[in-house]
């Protein structure tokens, strides 16, 4: 099976339920990525070949413009749940790769990946991913999030391969120029958290393989939060997944789904996939109880709703009962994708403080 089909695979099965925006189904737009969200159609409305001569003008790195998230400015990462503004940690470094923003009806003959001028797309990530996301890892360290050209949603789902592997293979570079130009301008030697989500774990993944498993890097590295996307244990040679809450080094992974559900597309070789349970942080097949849930939230992030959900892992994914929350008794997702981070907020927050934490101690003893 090629990469791309892999990716398509996967991703159809992440997003085999078609979301439909808010206004129609309110109780989605409690859970929060995107900030507005589009029909996710499972046709492809890409219907023209990738042009490399037409895609939309490289990031410059050098313009604050053309980050979505960083320390020294006031921006949606700084919001943190319950709390509005939370200190920064000094000593660790976050770098955030936000996941697929880019998911409105192409309007342009080559929309294969998106434009940075577009201040719509940029305006869905910001309000949605950074602020609901990335926000999380405040107290943990600095937080680094570049934008990049990312591949239009339907890159996933289009039978046209090689326009898609190329629009990939843009969205990846733009992220590789970033985490360069964070290292040579904005790490000074701290230590590092990956963070991402959904497409943004397609290219975390391969920036993991590419700057640190197996590495000089990797010495700095505190954990990687690879979510919304399998990840299998044959895709880094040293590099292995988290066993416990305070483990650094190491990578935590899961994609959210109802328990018992299984989507159309759902094959063998995936219930293979890594998966951690982010009420434990074990990847031990054990069934965690909604009251070791410090707090997720909803649409509000004034409101920390302790308790939210129960998690367990099974057939290579997460699983949970249905969130208990005001007006959840009509609330029939099947696919908590959207939610990855929501359902967990607080849990995440405190795993990747201490983690930093941690780490910081074992490099003083040094």
């Amino acid at each position: 099976m090629n990469n791309l089909h892999f990716l398509r695979l996967n991703f159809l099965q992440t997003f085999n339920s078609k979301f439909l925006n808010d206004q129609r189904f309110p109780l989605l737009a409690l859970f929060v990525i995107f900030g507005s969200i589009s029909l996710f159609a499972q046709e492809c409305r890409l219907t023209v070949k990738f042009d490399p001569n037409k895609t939309p003008l490289k990031p410059d790195y050098t313009n604050n413009s053309a980050w979505a998230a960083l320390p020294f400015v006031r921006d949606a990462a700084d919001t943190f749940a319950g709390e509005g503004l939370k200190k920064e940690a000094k000593d660790v470094d976050v770098f955030f790769i936000h996941p697929t923003s880019y998911t409105d009806q192409p309007v342009s003959a080559y929309p294969w990946n998106a434009d940075l001028t577009n201040q719509s797309i940029n305006q869905r990530t910001d309000n949605g991913s950074i602020r609901y996301q990335a926000s999380v890892f405040n107290g943990a360290g600095q937080i680094y999030a570049p934008r990049y050209r990312q591949a239009h949603y339907d890159s996933y789902i289009t039978k046209d391969s090689q326009s898609a592997r190329q629009a990939f293979e843009i969205a990846y570079r733009d992220i590789e120029t970033a985490f360069k130009y964070y290292l040579e301008n904005y790490n000074n030697g701290r230590p590092i958290i990956i963070a991402s989500h959904s497409q943004g774990t397609t290219h975390a993944i391969r920036l993991l393989q590419n700057y640190f498993d197996q590495k000089p890097l990797s010495q700095k590295l505190v954990c990687a939060y690879l979510i919304g996307m399998p990840v299998y244990d044959t895709m880094f040679s040293v590099l292995k997944p988290c066993e416990n809450a305070s483990q650094t080094g190491c990578y935590c992974t899961w994609r959210t789904y109802a328990a018992g559900y299984f989507p159309k597309d759902y094959v063998a070789p995936k219930v293979d996939a890594v998966c951690t349970n982010p009420l434990s942080w074990s990847t031990e097949k054990t069934c965690v109880s909604s009251d070791f849930n410090k707090g997720g939230i909803l649409r509000d992030m004034r409101k920390i709703i302790p308790g939210l959900c129960d998690a367990a892992i099974a057939d290579g994914v997460l699983r949970i009962h249905k969130p208990n929350f005001t007006g959840s008794i009509f609330l029939n997702m099947k696919n908590y994708h959207i939610a990855d981070y929501n359902l967990f907020y607080l849990n995440l927050n405190e795993n990747a403080v201490l983690r930093a934490k941690v780490f910081s101690e074992k490099m003083g003893e040094r």
